[in-house]
């Protein structure tokens, strides 16, 4: 009779001791959180970037053409709505692009661009009227592209921090990280225009067959999202933490969902839970009140702490599988031994 023994393999990173990791990273280093507050206080205290004067025009007309095809019943819902989305768009501040985007996986989290104050406690905003069309447009990619360099630098920052190469020098080179973030940043914007403009098309065809199925398919893709978000969330993490190129850095992270999907799943779930739980915390305090400067800083320090304990999380996982993959080769090639 053959048999052979396999060492107890070690146990996988856990989520509450990566959790505690990067809280603890960005408690030594409170400097970590300057860059998403700062940018925070100039949303805040700094000019609005207005462009309701030049979509007005626009709205006026598809509002006016919609209205014509409206029953006198949904006439008072339509208004209300009309009322919220030109309400939208006067607080809208084009500088918010700066920001991280919600869909993009690289950039400085903000929680301002989300809620967009319009009041400060010295007063109104100065608004700044966005003028043409073509400046818009220029406007917009510019401060997109600058988000995504500066998210670069930012992560590669909190990185090199919290896994412990200190040095401006240390780590993935700050050019590399500028390159590297931009190139998965494009790649992010080609594959979400190949998976939301057939998508769109699809509910708008739905929707025009019947509601309700089309509510039934946006509740089926909510959850299959789910599936998608997990293999993706990391897909950054290996340029900064591996000195990988995006290419590999996403295939890195569609390896490591395979085979640590549960508590991949499990760790991400608990960091968009905290995440976006606590910014309705943060956003308590008035616009126009001192106290919002709180807010800032909880949320500076919340999503740079959770930004710092994705990377220890990502840096244990994978040195945990690739434990676990040396010691599955040495059982198959090691000799058997007779009992």
């Amino acid at each position: 009779m053959y048999s052979q023994k396999l060492e107890e393999l070690p146990p996988p990173p856990g989520v509450i001791g990566s959790l505690r990791a990067g809280f603890d990273a960005v408690s030594r280093h409170v400097g970590l959180i300057l860059l998403p507050a700062a940018l925070d206080i100039f949303l805040w205290l700094g000019p609005r970037l207005s462009v309701d004067r030049l979509i007005n025009p626009f709205l006026n007309i598809i509002f006016n053409q919609a209205r014509l095809t409206l029953t006198s019943a949904d006439a008072g819902q339509f208004t209300e709505f009309q009322s919220v989305f030109r309400e939208v768009i006067g607080r809208f501040n084009l500088l918010s692009l700066l920001g991280r985007l919600q869909s993009f996986p690289i950039g400085v989290s903000s929680l301002l661009a989300q809620t967009m104050p319009v009041e400060t406690p010295f007063g109104s905003q100065q608004v700044v009227q966005v003028s043409s069309v073509t400046g818009l447009i220029g406007l917009a990619f510019a401060l997109v592209l600058a988000g995504w360099v500066v998210g670069g630098l930012y992560f590669r920052w909190v990185s090199g921090t919290t896994l412990g190469e200190a040095g401006w020098e240390a780590g993935i080179s700050p050019m590399q990280a500028i390159i590297q973030a931009l190139i998965l940043s494009f790649i992010w914007v080609i594959g979400l225009m190949m998976f939301f403009i057939p998508l769109t098309f699809l509910l708008t065809v739905l929707t025009m067959l019947s509601p309700a199925l089309a509510g039934g398919a946006v509740f089926v893709i909510l959850l299959l999202s789910f599936w998608l978000i997990v293999p993706l969330f990391f897909t950054p993490h290996g340029i900064f933490v591996r000195k990988q190129n995006a290419f590999h850095s996403i295939f890195t992270s569609l390896r490591m969902a395979r085979f640590a999907l549960p508590t991949s799943g499990l760790f991400v779930l608990c960091w968009f839970l905290l995440s976006t739980g606590l910014n309705y915390l943060w956003s308590v305090p008035p616009e126009d009140s001192w106290m919002t400067l709180v807010g800032i800083g909880g949320h500076a320090f919340i999503t740079t702490a959770l930004l710092a304990a994705s990377f220890v999380y990502y840096r244990d996982m994978n040195v945990w599988l690739q434990t676990v993959f040396e010691r599955l080769q040495q059982k198959q090639t090691a000799p058997t031994q007779r009992v």
